[in-house]
């Protein structure tokens, strides 16, 4: 989440191919220039715990104000983080970076579409590692194409593998990653150890410990 983050606002991944393609000239001026991470403001749609674990990194590692909004408030997150919630709208105009971390439902389909991206600044930064159908697809490469955003980082899309001719692929303020958000031997390692132990707390007849919300009454 956070590697999109960096190279979305300092346009790494487009800067990499400019050096790969022999474009490097040897006086670096503002064609070069991307935006600062520090002090700036955080948006987080969706503030599970995953979406908390962004939150620490992005507000102790790089001093970044958090505004979130999510169905409930957690206050836990607001007194550790000083994190400040938002209605969905306030957070799309007031953020500088907006991170979508939702559940994929039918209400969560398509959230994020031409009206959000009208109310977003031409600064911002749209980081999406949810699911691919959150985002419109269409209205983001409109977004990205015409500057109404700054940039984006997509570690998921709605068709996977992601087809070589899609408008994405010819865009350069976007970063794209094959849905490689755990994609590490010790978070995998991790994963597989937590899957045994809810099992074996099932089998035991215990609640297991990561239960979803929707199946614990």
């Amino acid at each position: 989440m956070l590697g999109l983050m960096i190279s979305s606002s300092r346009r790494i991944a487009e800067l990499h191919e400019y050096i790969k393609k022999g474009e490097w000239q040897p006086e670096p001026d503002s064609t070069f220039f991307g935006q600062d991470l520090h002090h700036r403001t955080l948006g987080i749609i969706g503030m599970g715990r995953i979406g908390e674990k962004v939150v620490r990194r992005a507000r102790l590692g790089f001093e970044m104000d958090v505004v979130y909004h999510n169905r409930s408030r957690q206050p836990e997150v607001e007194q550790n983080y000083e994190a400040q919630y938002m209605e969905f709208d306030d957070l799309l105009q007031h953020a500088d970076i907006v991170v979508v971390m939702v559940p994929l439902t039918e209400e969560t389909t398509g959230l994020i579409s031409t009206r959000e991206f009208g109310l977003m600044k031409p600064t911002s930064i749209l980081v999406n590692a949810a699911r691919g159908p959150v985002v419109d697809e269409d209205a983001l490469v409109t977004a990205l194409r015409e500057k109404q955003i700054f940039a984006a980082g997509l570690d998921v899309f709605d068709q996977e593998p992601l087809p070589a001719n899609h408008s994405l692929m010819r865009l350069d303020n976007v970063t794209l990653t094959p849905h490689i958000g755990s994609s590490t031997y010790a978070t995998t390692r991790e994963m597989e150890m937590c899957a045994a132990k809810n099992l074996v707390q099932a089998l035991q007849g215990d609640t297991p410990q990561d239960l979803i919300k929707e199946l614990k009454d």
